[in-house]
Formats: C-alpha cells, structure tokens, sequence
C-alpha cells in the first residue's frame, strides 16, 4: 500500500504564542525568524496553503539594530495616489516615526502576497517598550 501525503487542515492546527525580545538584535534575523514562525515552517504540519503557523508578540521593537549605513541609506517608499504624493523616508526617520512599523513592513516582505499573507500577519503583535506577555521565549 502506497503511503499518502498528509495536507493539514484548518481544523488541524494547534496555535501557541512565541514572545520575541528585540532589544540589541538585528532586524533582518528578527523578521526571517517572525516570518517563519508566523507561516508554520517549524511544524511537522506545514502545508503551504494552509495557515499553520504560531503568533509572535514582538517587546522592545525600539531596540533593535541594523548593520552598515542602513540608518541613513535604507528608504521606505509611499504613494497617496494624488500626483507627486511620493513619499521617501529613512529608516532614521520612520525609528523616530514608529519603531514597530519597521518590523512589521521587515517581517510582511518575507510572507506570502495575498489573503494568505494578510491572515497571517495579523497574528503579529509588536509592542515599542518591554510588556509583561505569556509565551515560549524565542532566542534568536
């Protein structure tokens, strides 16, 4: 008899929370573990289509570092849609703006386009300052 391949299903999936401190850590390496995590990648379960992943809660998304000239090189673009409503940011800038926002555009780069990679980036939480969260610690 020919064995078949397991396909999670919705109903398959068990969800724990991961708590992640990024305080004096590199963003890139942030955002890989987050995206990875948040997909399901870690689980003997993973199906791509599937949403199997975990929900991370980000402390401390003040303190993280990036390496290089990234602070002042590194932009972010955004349009409005109105003529000339072209908006170029540093990443110097967007950390005095909103730190969180950083990762959150870091880690959204590294998951699926579509309403699959929507769903999963809302079981992402990031929080500037450090809060008292419950979940397994993820060393990164």
């Amino acid at each position: 008899m020919k064995a078949k391949t397991f396909s999670a299903k919705p109903k398959d999936v068990k969800r724990e929370t991961y708590v992640v401190d990024a305080k004096g850590k590199i963003l890139g390496r942030i955002a890989t573990k987050v995206a990875s995590i948040l997909r399901g990648k870690h689980k003997t379960i993973y199906t791509p289509h599937i949403d199997t992943g975990d929900n991370v809660v980000i402390i401390n998304a003040n303190e993280f570092k990036v390496t290089g000239d990234k602070a002042t090189l590194k932009t972010y673009f955004t349009h409005s849609g109105y003529p000339r409503g072209d908006k170029l940011r540093s990443l110097k800038d967007m950390r005095i703006r909103d730190s969180r926002k950083i990762i959150q555009l870091a880690v959204k780069g590294m998951l699926p386009k579509g309403t699959l990679g929507r769903e999963m980036i809302k079981k992402l939480n990031i929080h500037a300052g450090s809060v008292a969260v419950e979940g397994k610690p993820l060393a990164i």
